[in-house]
């Protein structure tokens, strides 16, 4: 299960992706260097939803943890960007679910979207 450890990080792909999608690119100055371009993140194919009580006790370990790391500030930042994604918040009403209740996400290069979810306790 090496694809949890890529949760946090997939998770700032995308929504790295959708913030720079809402900021305005300033315009280089003409001595400025080229910048190296950074990897395009994947359009979602599908979305697949997960409670983290179905994933074997260490990858719910390695989840808890990337939550801890990422703080309260990063998961405002993941759930706005799953509200802001129509596709994305409609799989999760589908389920009777809502971005209030996902921890996680994890996006693989083939488009793949994984929401891990946390019931309220």
């Amino acid at each position: 299960m090496r694809r949890t450890i890529f949760f946090a990080a997939a998770a700032t792909l995308m929504l790295a992706g959708t913030a720079g999608a809402q900021q305005p690119t300033p315009s280089p100055s003409p001595a400025a260097p080229a910048a190296p371009k950074a990897q395009a993140v994947p359009a979602i194919q599908s979305v697949s939803i997960v409670d983290i009580t179905e994933l074997p006790k260490d990858t719910q370990t390695q989840v808890n943890q990337i939550v801890a790391q990422r703080g309260d500030a990063g998961l405002q930042t993941l759930r706005k960007s799953i509200d802001a994604t129509p596709k994305v918040k409609s799989a999760l009403e589908a389920k009777g679910m809502s971005s209030a209740q996902v921890i996680a996400a994890s996006l693989q290069p083939s488009g793949a979207l994984t929401l891990i979810t946390k019931k309220a306790s």
